[in-house]
C-alpha cells in the first residue's frame, strides 16, 4: 500500500494535484486506516498515470472520468481517436513552425517555389546574403508590377547561373558592393560587364523592366551608381555611332 506521497512520485505529479483529483471525483479518496493515513492500492497508481496522462494530452477532466470507467474495448476506441487527434494536431502545429521559420526570411511567404530555389542556389555558390536580400525584393517588386517579366526572367536567371562566366562576374558584381569607385577592379569589372552586354545583346542604356533592379543595386552602393553609369554611357555611344552610320534606326526622340 502507498502514502499519497508515494501515490504522487509513482505518477510524476505532486501531492497537490492528487488532492484534486480526489475534489473533483476523478481519483476516489480511501478512508484512513488505524494509524490515521490514508493508504492508496496499486489499482490508484495505474488509475492515478492514467490521468495524469490523459490530462497532458489535453483531455478535458470531464471525459477523463468518463473513460476511466468504459469498458476495456471503449477505452482502447477512445485511446485510438485520441491517438488520431493528436496526430492532426501535431501536422497542424508542424504546418505552424513551417510558416513561422519562413516569416525570419518571409521570402517563402511571397514568393513562389521557383524564385525560392534560384535564392537558394545564390546562396550555394557564395552569394552574400545582401545581394539575396536585394534579389528577393526585386523579385517581390517585378512580382507586383510585370509577371510576365517575372516568369521570362526565372528563366533567364537560372541559365545565367548554367554560364560559368556569368556566374564568375555575378559574384564580382556581389564583392564589388564594397568596392570604393575609384578602385582600380571597379574599371576591369565595368570593361568585363561591357563585353558581357556586347556578347549578349543588352544595353545598359535601355534597361527597361531591368530598372527595378538597377535602381535597387544603385541606392545600396554608390560604385554601383558608378558602374551603372559608365554602361549606360558606353551603351548610348555605341548606339549613336550605329546610327550615325545608318547601321540601326534613329532612335525616337
Amino acid at each position: 500500500m502507498l502514502t499519497i506521497g508515494q501515490l504522487a512520485a509513482t505518477a510524476g505529479v505532486t501531492v497537490r494535484t492528487v488532492r484534486h483529483y480526489h475534489q473533483v471525483g476523478l481519483l476516489p479518496e480511501p478512508e484512513r486506516d488505524g494509524s490515521g493515513y490514508r493508504r492508496y492500492s496499486a489499482q490508484a497508481a495505474v488509475d492515478l498515470i492514467r490521468i495524469r496522462t490523459l490530462a497532458d494530452a489535453g483531455v478535458p477532466l470531464a471525459r477523463i472520468q468518463t473513460l476511466l470507467h468504459a469498458r476495456p474495448e471503449e477505452f482502447a476506441a477512445a485511446v485510438t481517436d485520441l491517438d488520431a487527434e493528436l496526430e492532426r494536431r501535431i501536422e497542424r502545429l508542424t504546418q505552424h513552425r513551417r510558416r513561422i521559420a519562413d516569416l525570419a526570411s518571409g521570402e517563402r511567404l511571397a514568393l513562389p517555389p521557383e524564385v525560392v530555389a534560384i535564392l537558394d542556389r545564390m546562396r550555394a555558390l557564395g552569394v552574400s546574403e545582401r545581394s539575396v536580400r536585394l534579389e528577393r525584393d526585386t523579385w517581390i517588386l517585378l512580382q507586383v508590377l510585370d509577371p510576365e517579366a517575372m516568369r521570362r526572367g526565372i528563366r533567364e536567371k537560372n541559365a545565367s547561373f548554367d554560364d560559368p562566366e556569368t556566374t564568375r562576374l555575378f559574384l564580382l558584381c556581389d564583392r564589388s558592393l564594397d568596392w570604393e569607385p575609384d578602385d582600380p577592379r571597379v574599371d576591369r569589372l565595368i570593361d568585363d560587364l561591357d563585353a558581357w552586354e556586347l556578347a549578349h545583346g543588352r544595353d545598359s542604356s535601355r534597361p527597361g523592366k531591368q530598372a527595378v533592379i538597377f535602381d535597387r543595386i544603385a541606392e545600396a552602393s554608390p560604385t554601383w551608381q558608378r558602374i551603372l553609369g559608365v554602361l549606360a554611357h558606353r551603351a548610348k555611344q555605341r548606339r549613336l555611332a550605329d546610327e550615325s552610320r545608318g547601321a540601326v534606326p534613329p532612335r525616337k526622340r
